[in-house]
């Protein structure tokens, strides 16, 4: 039997398994669609994404797997999840809209609409998520501000963090805290510092206070 690079190769009248064949052309064709799409578990861990999705923040799709979604979207309107939780619940299979918004990497925040469709063989099996994206506005040019500055607004959970982060508390009690991953603490201070243009965290807290994100004169420090 030949052999490539010391491994045995396929025996003689062997077929690859036809499940893994057609998860590896379903893979190729949604890195052909443009339309950025990812499959989730019910939880927001990432199974799959396209290129289209990962090229959104400068990565491969293999970067996003095992990652959660919501460390790199910020969801309009936290009813969206319980609208999902209801619809397992009661087996409901149809599409939901989620105002979302983002950082592209290099760019400013983007703003648009998730589309989310629950999945699952049966109806009582807990269904995956179907996430296809669309943006409400075409990508801003990197490199220049927008008239009167990088915008001062900042999501809910982005004011929460830097408050913490005024208080000089670390990456890990932040999560605690705010209740998402430390990889998603980084993720959003990363973004806030390509927003604003800041080289650390001392100059975000400057930022916020100065922007108003942050209430000037209260301590402990709470957004404004």
């Amino acid at each position: 039997m030949r052999t490539t690079e010391g491994c045995p190769g396929p025996a003689p009248g062997s077929r690859p398994d036809a499940a893994v064949i057609w998860r590896n052309r379903a893979l190729r064709l949604l890195d052909h669609v443009q339309l950025p799409i990812a499959v989730c578990e019910f939880g927001g861990r990432i199974l799959i994404v396209n290129r289209a999705m990962a090229a959104e923040f400068g990565l491969l799709p293999g970067q996003l797997r095992d990652r959660r979604i919501l460390e790199f979207f910020t969801l309009g309107d936290s009813a969206t999840l319980q609208t999902l939780t209801e619809a397992v619940r009661l087996h409901r299979r149809s599409r939901y809209p989620a105002k979302v918004s983002w950082t592209p990497v290099g760019g400013r925040e983007r703003h648009g609409e998730m589309a989310v469709e629950l999945v699952a063989d049966t109806p009582e099996q807990t269904p995956s998520l179907l996430l296809s994206l669309r943006a409400a506005e075409p990508p801003a040019p990197t490199g220049e501000d927008p008239p009167g500055g990088p915008r001062p607004e900042v999501s809910p959970v982005e004011a929460r963090i830097l408050a913490a982060a005024a208080r000089g508390d670390t990456t890990a009690q932040i999560a605690r805290e705010i209740g998402v991953t430390t990889d998603g603490v980084n993720y959003h201070l990363a973004r806030l510092s390509r927003r604003w243009r800041v080289p650390n965290r001392t100059a975000l807290v400057a930022r916020a206070y100065a922007t108003g994100v942050l209430a000037a004169g209260a301590w402990p420090p709470r957004p404004a």
